[in-house]
């Protein structure tokens, strides 16, 4: 003998709302998955922009922070100064005085 309850069927609003999350659910992971697909395409490839191998500091000058363009880099000291070197040579391009 079975006496066991024969399961009823969902009320449509409650297979409505089981078929709704369903779908955010696929949503969400296509949006992921786009949104790691646009990371990979947009990402450039690291390094792209040229470094000089050494940039020589004047005497006694310290680095406090460091920056590029596509065609120079700048390193700001900690005597309020930013330096501008050329990236493909290292030679100094200029020098900018920082006043307070």
């Amino acid at each position: 003998m079975d006496d066991t309850p024969q399961p009823e069927a969902l009320p449509p609003n409650l297979k409505l709302l089981r078929v709704l999350v369903t779908v955010l659910m696929v949503t969400m992971i296509a949006g992921f998955l786009v949104i790691v697909a646009l990371f990979v395409i947009r990402m450039p490839g690291g390094g792209t922009l040229p470094l000089p191998e050494a940039v020589v500091l004047p005497e006694g000058a310290r680095a406090s922070a460091f920056t590029r363009g596509r065609d120079w880099v700048a390193v700001v000291t900690e005597d309020d100064r930013i330096l501008i070197y050329d990236a493909a040579t290292g030679a100094l391009r200029q020098t900018v005085k920082i006043t307070r």
